[in-house]
C-alpha cells in the first residue's frame, strides 16, 4: 500500500477527494498525530447481490435482537471502533480523522448504523458514502454479533437506495464469511467511477426495519 506524504490537515473537501480516486486515511495508531494516505494493490468489495448469511446469524436477525438505529450516534460510534478489541490492540482512528469524519456526517456524506441493546450502544459501523458507494471505515462490537447484524442491515439499505459498491478496504477473515472479494486496484478504480456517477438514497428503505424483512429484501435477485 502506498503511504505518500500526510498532510498538515486533514479537510472534508480532501478527503471526498481522496475517495473519489481510491485512496483513503489512516493513523498509525489512536494517539498519532498524522495521517498517511492508502491505496491497497488489492481491494477489499463486498458484492451488494452476494451477502453471505450464516445460519446462526440470520437467526439472530430475525430475533429483532438489537434495535438497529441510523445516524444517532455517529461520533460514539466512532469512538467504539477507535477502542482496543479482542482482535485488534491499536487502532488507525485518532483525534484528526475522528473530527473531520465527523463534520463528513454533518455534511451528510457519512453514516453510521448502530446496534442498541436495553438502551446501550453494543456495536455498530460507520462509513463514508459518495454516489453509489459506500466506503465501509470499521465496525465495533461489545455484545456478540451486534455489528454483524449491523452490516446485514447496512446491505440491505444500501440495496434498496441503489448503491452499487460497498468497499470494505481490505479483506480480512471476519469479512470473508459475508462474501466479500478482493479485486486490483484498476479494477476496483472502474467499478468506483460507475458508481461516483448514480443518484442514491440512504433512506430510501425506512429506518426502522424487522429483521426478517431485512433478511428476505437481501435475497432478491433483482
Amino acid at each position: 500500500m502506498a503511504k505518500p506524504q500526510a498532510p498538515t490537515r486533514l479537510t472534508t473537501d480532501l478527503l471526498l477527494q481522496a475517495y473519489r480516486i481510491g485512496y483513503f486515511p489512516m493513523a498509525e495508531d489512536r494517539v498519532a498525530r498524522d495521517v498517511f494516505w492508502v491505496r491497497p494493490e488489492m481491494r477489499g468489495i463486498l458484492p451488494l447481490k452476494g451477502l453471505h448469511v450464516p445460519r446462526s446469524l440470520k437467526k439472530t436477525v430475525r430475533q429483532d435482537k438489537f434495535d438497529i438505529r441510523l445516524d444517532t450516534a455517529f461520533e460514539a460510534v466512532m469512538k467504539g471502533c477507535a477502542m482496543p478489541q479482542t482482535e485488534r490492540e491499536q487502532t488507525w482512528i485518532n483525534a484528526q480523522i475522528l473530527e473531520v469524519y465527523g463534520e463528513l456526517h454533518a455534511m451528510g456524506n457519512a453514516h453510521s448504523v448502530e446496534a442498541w441493546y436495553e438502551g446501550e450502544l453494543v456495536g455498530g459501523l460507520y462509513g463514508v458514502s459518495i454516489g453509489g458507494a459506500f466506503f465501509g471505515e470499521s465496525m465495533f462490537s461489545t455484545v456478540t454479533d451486534a455489528s454483524k447484524v449491523a452490516l446485514v442491515h447496512l446491505v440491505a439499505r444500501l440495496r434498496a437506495g441503489g448503491y452499487t459498491l460497498l468497499d470494505t478496504q481490505f479483506q480480512n477473515d471476519h469479512l470473508v464469511q459475508f462474501g466479500t472479494q478482493e479485486v486490483s486496484a484498476r479494477h476496483y478504480q472502474g467499478l468506483l467511477d460507475r458508481a461516483l456517477s448514480q443518484i442514491t438514497d440512504f433512506y430510501a428503505m425506512p429506518r426502522q426495519m424487522r429483521g426478517s424483512t431485512i433478511l428476505q429484501s437481501i435475497t432478491q435477485t433483482s
